[in-house]
């Protein structure tokens, strides 16, 4: 688990400048309240609210990511608002809370944005818990927060904005189809709802002081899962990052919290710290978060090893409810959801074929690259739904070996993909008729499995006869080694024999 957060693969540095650049954006953020007069809980607010901003915003162009940014304000401002002036009213409070909780998950129907604007109005409801926010505090924590986007901001789109100079990201939208409770947002909304309705209660028999611990939990495991399978698992990757993060905390943040400089060292790596491994281990982000608030609740004055245990209890008792939720009110299957994303890669795969099939054969508008970025974002999402399969404690054991040879027989198609792709790239490659038989061959394969024609036009080619250019062979190769990968997932995924590939040719 160490290895793979710390040295996976980081292709471009990506993650590393990431997290760097939010380590700057934040810490600007903070020193601009602290410039600016402000108490402490205002500069955690603003703190928070560039953490989210450098975090959420994960729009597939910068000038989106600036457009949901700027938005940040509208959908937060209000909630802060709203939960400032019922501090003193519990029922009406928990209520608002639960409806913030049930339209943030809902917003996430509208792709990124979306999710970037819920998960902030949530974050600026918790933060007043957290903070234990009253009315008179408003007016300084709306200068706090609309500083801080500021600089993270002019962080993210002016001093570091590293993505002008990346290609764009696929964006990949979820399987959302449907009307009513037959979409998955729709019922996610009300699973998150039901859930966090007994993480509240719960937790406000745990501690009526810090209950909102156990509705974060809860809301927390419902970001970027979809299946009640993905939901269960991320569920006890995020208990198990807090118990390893209060393991921390007791050896970091209890003796070094009186220290202010110590302090804000600690904080500024746990940020680095959630930032860097966020896209590789939700568990080391979980410890990153933990020993983060640890520091801050010592910088509050109210850190002892009492609250830190009661931190456990209460994330265990908000993922409880999260796994509670989708188990029992409007599962959405593991089986149904990794159907979808398999079928998205599938279709994926031909339609790079058809784009590299298309370059051979003289159209210079045709481009796989694209469809080779999409085909990474969707496996991204494969393995995501595959995972609560795949995982060392899964008992599904026969279910577990099909998942994972689903997985290596995709990464194969993936590779053949990108090869075929960088050969169509070569201006010196020629056509050849064997090419486009090939490439029939590969969308047969896909209709096979998929049961659903892809749109395109089978036409026999007579190899023997056809003319056969110098430089084909790559092609070729990649060709029918993407056919036979394609022809053998029709066992794990159909439980059917593997289909012969004699036809495939040479």
């Amino acid at each position: 688990m160490l290895k793979r957060a710390f040295v996976a693969p980081d292709p471009g540095r990506i993650r590393l400048r990431f997290a760097s650049r939010a380590v700057l954006g934040i810490g600007l953020a903070v020193a601009a309240c602290g410039l600016a007069g402000h108490s402490l809980v205002a500069a955690i607010t603003g703190g928070l609210a560039a953490l989210l901003a450098l975090f959420t915003v994960t729009d597939a162009t910068v000038r989106g990511q600036a457009v949901t940014t700027a938005l940040l304000p509208v959908a937060g401002l209000p909630v802060l608002a709203l939960a400032a002036l019922l501090h003193d009213v519990p029922v009406a409070r928990d209520l608002a809370f639960l409806a913030v909780v049930g339209a943030g998950v809902y917003a996430r129907r509208w792709g990124p944005r979306g999710h970037s604007l819920g998960v902030f109005a949530f974050m600026m409801f918790f933060a007043t818990q957290f903070l234990h926010t009253v009315p008179g505090q408003l007016p300084e924590l709306y200068a706090a927060v609309l500083l801080s986007l500021v600089a993270a901001a002019a962080v993210r789109f002016g001093v570091w904005c590293y993505e002008l100079r990346l290609p764009a990201p696929a964006a990949v939208a979820p399987p959302t189809g449907g009307t009513g409770l037959a979409r998955i947002t729709t019922r996610q909304a009300v699973q998150a709802t039901v859930g966090a309705g007994f993480a509240l209660a719960v937790g406000q028999l745990l501690s009526d002081q810090r209950w909102y611990w156990a509705v974060g939990a809860t809301w927390w495991v419902f970001v970027a899962t979809t299946s009640r399978g993905e939901t269960v698992v991320r569920g006890f990757r995020r208990f198990l990052g807090t118990v390893l993060g209060i393991v921390v905390g007791f050896a970091v943040a209890v003796p070094l919290h009186h220290d202010p400089v110590a302090a804000a060292v600690v904080v500024a790596v746990g940020v680095f710290g959630i930032f860097y491994t966020a896209h590789v281990s939700y568990t080391w982000m979980m410890l990153a978060v933990t020993v983060m608030a640890s520091m801050l609740y010592g910088l509050l004055g109210v850190l002892d090893p009492a609250l830190l245990a009661l931190r456990v209890s209460e994330t265990a008792v908000g993922s409880l409810g999260a796994v509670l939720a989708v188990l029992l009110v409007l599962p959405v299957t593991t089986h149904s959801v990794t159907d979808a994303w398999v079928e998205r890669a599938l279709r994926c795969v031909h339609a790079c074929t058809a784009e590299a099939a298309a370059r051979l054969a003289g159209n210079a508008a045709a481009d796989p690259a694209p469809r080779v970025a999409e085909l990474e974002a969707i496996l991204g999402r494969v393995r995501l739904s595959l995972a609560p399969l795949v995982h060392p404690l899964s008992p599904m054991r026969a279910r577990s070996g099909r998942a994972r040879q689903v997985l290596a027989l995709l990464d194969d198609c993936a590779r053949e993909v990108r090869g075929l792709a960088s050969v169509a790239a070569d201006p010196e490659a020629s056509h050849d008729a064997r090419l486009a038989a090939a490439c029939w061959r590969v969308e047969a394969a896909v209709e096979a499995l998929t049961d659903a024609p892809t749109g395109g036009q089978h036409r026999p080619v007579d190899e023997a006869v056809a003319p056969h250019p110098a430089g084909a062979e790559p092609v070729l190769a990649h060709l029918h080694a993407l056919e036979r990968a394609l022809l053998d997932l029709a066992v794990p995924l159909r439980g059917s024999n593997r289909v012969p590939v004699g036809a495939a040719g040479a």
